[in-house]
């Protein structure tokens, strides 16, 4: 069945996936804060760990709150920066669908960290006392890519500064956000 288009040709979307505690949240907040307004965030972990409480597992309900979030934003002329887990096996459904009908510039993009780095890298995280590495070595998927010949794959080894410009540069997302834009939204 045909999915109904989504966006315009002028929107980008840019998807940033990779295992938990890798450094994607860090990496995804910045695009989205180096273009300023017009550039939506949606989190994976927002949307389904705050919002439904939900676990992420098959069948639940999290796949269609995040398709209809990216929509939303997409059709309301906003860029969209989306960041999580979002494993290929629970989503490539979802993920194939927003690729698919968005009528403007998709980008998928794919943080390939080895799991020791992954570890090293959640002793960093300020919810490291949260999840033991036990949970994250559970949770981890090797090498979780789409498989896409459109799919951006970044090894481990850029730098966080190399990750932002390559995904801003590649998706066309301009970085031109100025510290007032920024500011809070007055009524």
């Amino acid at each position: 069945m045909p999915v109904e288009p989504t966006g315009s040709p002028d929107t980008i979307l840019v998807c940033i996936r990779e295992n938990s505690g890798s450094g994607k949240s860090s990496i995804s907040r910045e695009p989205r804060r180096r273009h300023g307004r017009g550039c939506t965030l949606a989190e994976q972990d927002h949307l389904r760990r705050i919002l439904l409480r939900e676990r992420d597992k098959p069948g639940g309900a999290a796949p269609t709150l995040i398709a209809q979030t990216v929509r939303s934003a997409l059709d309301h002329g906003y860029h969209v920066v989306l960041e999580g887990t979002i494993r290929t096996d629970r989503y490539r459904g979802v993920l194939t669908d927003l690729h698919d009908s968005h009528r403007g510039r998709p980008l998928f993009c794919y943080l390939d960290v080895p799991l020791p780095e992954t570890l090293r890298r959640h002793l960093t995280r300020p919810q490291a006392s949260e999840f033991t590495a036990e949970h994250m070595s559970g949770w981890y998927v090797a090498h979780d890519i789409l498989g896409w010949p459109d799919e951006l794959v970044l090894p481990e080894t850029t730098t966080f500064e190399d990750d932002i410009e390559t995904i801003a540069a590649t998706a066309g997302l301009p970085q031109t956000g100025r510290d007032d834009d920024l500011l809070p939204l007055l009524p």
